[in-house]
């Protein structure tokens, strides 16, 4: 007969589980690369004035370069 858990290592296995469930579910995001399940819309990106949707900088980009400035 086992002898009756403490709540630490209660605590500890319910940490345990749970650190498990993240891991299967980032490994999970990580193989569906984390696209949506299909007929789900997707929200267009924005385009920038000279085309193309990626990263560009902006005034308001510009300013929080400023002030990271060391």
């Amino acid at each position: 007969m086992k002898p009756k858990a403490t709540n630490s290592a209660q605590a500890r296995r319910d940490f345990l589980l749970g650190a498990g469930a993240a891991g299967a579910a980032g490994a999970a995001v990580i193989a569906t690369n984390g696209s949506l399940a299909a007929g789900q819309p997707t929200a267009a990106p924005d385009r920038h004035a000279k085309g193309g949707g990626g990263y560009h900088v902006t005034d308001h980009v510009r300013q929080y370069y400023r002030t990271t400035k060391v």
